[in-house]
């Protein structure tokens, strides 16, 4: 197999989290480029008619679409379900949707932080485990997450975000550990800042846009299409070495 060849993702299925918009939709468009047909979940996707769907559809591919609300047990359970009762076995698992509260620690209440570490750790773990434990008797599956700076720096005003990026780190991690040698391969990319809806108020904020930039040796934010590349090779097998990696893409921030 040439080295292009190995990028290729025809014949695959790839389920993506929060695939509405920003990261999510880039990561869900570079898939269905390399050849993945693509199942679309967020909490608010359209049954048909969404953008992601008409740009998957533009490229020839199949596209499916499911609603789950991941701060809801219960709603993940069921959607769990209906996925089984489908028939739905996707080659490729991207966990991708979450959310963030921003508030300093003495003001951060309990509901902010369950709410945070529902949605961007325990569903992602809950919908890896179910969806892992087949790619596991099948012998073959590539489960990528979103972690983020934040699972390795602190971050100012998000505690529950930054403890729950910290959990995902150490979840790619373990997960990797127990199933790389059933081929499945689990790998994180950690988004530098990164110009969409999560970080809108960053980039309100003169001051700290401002500082921010300056920080970045690439000398820009990032955009959803600057993951297409990591998402693909992530998923594709010119990984099926990579176990546990956290890929950082962020413009060179961490390097500073």
């Amino acid at each position: 197999m040439s080295v292009l060849n190995s990028f290729n993702l025809a014949g695959k299925t790839a389920l993506v989290t929060g695939c509405k918009r920003g990261i999510g939709l880039g990561m869900a468009e570079a898939l269905a480029s390399a050849g993945a047909d693509i199942i679309g979940v967020s909490g608010s996707l359209e049954a048909s008619g969404s953008d992601v769907e008409k740009t998957v559809t533009s490229m020839g591919r199949r596209f499916t679409s499911y609603q789950c609300d991941f701060s809801d047990r219960a709603a993940l359970r069921t959607f769990i379900k209906q996925l089984q009762a489908d028939g739905v076995a996707p080659d490729i698992l991207v966990n991708n949707a979450g959310t963030i509260r921003r508030k300093p620690a003495i003001q951060h209440d309990d509901d902010l932080w369950d709410e945070v570490l529902e949605v961007n750790l325990t569903a992602q773990f809950v919908l890896s485990r179910e969806i892992g434990k087949e790619m596991v008797k099948r012998g073959f599956g590539k489960i990528i997450f979103t972690a983020s700076l934040m699972t390795f720096q602190g971050g100012i005003l998000v505690p529950g975000y930054a403890a729950s990026k910290g959990g995902i780190g150490q979840l790619t991690k373990a997960l990797a550990n127990e199933w790389a040698p059933f081929g499945v391969n689990v790998n994180a990319i950690a988004p530098g800042y990164v110009a969409t809806n999560l970080n809108q108020t960053l980039q309100d904020d003169p001051q700290r846009h401002s500082s921010i930039s300056e920080r970045i040796p690439a000398g820009r934010w990032g955009q959803p299409e600057d993951f297409a590349g990591p998402v693909v090779f992530l998923a594709s097998s010119a990984s099926d070495y990579v176990n546990g990696e956290i890929l950082v893409v962020d413009g060179g921030w961490m390097g500073r």
